[in-house]
């Protein structure tokens, strides 16, 4: 099966740990994720600045892993990150902010991006928001 995972919860919430371990039981249960799209607070998971208490599960650092480690498609809202501060170096260039904190593996796109993915995927499964 296909799956689109869109996150919208910040990495804080139960809800972005629980799309991680959907996504990592996905593809170890031989599924394909066609995207992971990060969207609402869901964008902070991919910031690079996040810094998690120590007795706290890293999960940005923990997400920035397994999308590596799986060569996966992730892609943080454009709008969503601007507006709460993520920003990769062409963007904060743009805007003139002292600093990026986006990097690879991360891709900024339009909303665009998930509902093609809803398109190529089996199933679509949502994580946090309202």
């Amino acid at each position: 099966m296909k799956f689109a995972i869109a996150l919208f919860a910040a990495p804080h919430q139960p809800a972005s740990r629980r799309a991680l371990r959907f996504a990592q039981a996905a593809l170890a249960g031989g599924h394909e994720i066609v995207r992971l799209f990060f969207y609402q607070d869901g964008v902070h998971s991919a910031a690079s600045n996040v810094v998690s208490p120590q007795d706290e599960l890293d999960l940005p650092s923990e997400w920035r892993e397994f999308v590596t480690a799986n060569g996966l498609d992730a892609v943080v809202c454009i709008a969503a990150a601007l507006r709460r501060g993520v920003l990769n170096g062409e963007e904060a260039q743009r805007y003139a902010r002292p600093a990026a904190n986006l990097e690879a593996p991360w891709d900024l796109s339009g909303l665009g991006q998930l509902h093609e993915a809803a398109q190529q995927a089996d199933r679509l499964v949502c994580f946090g928001g309202s």
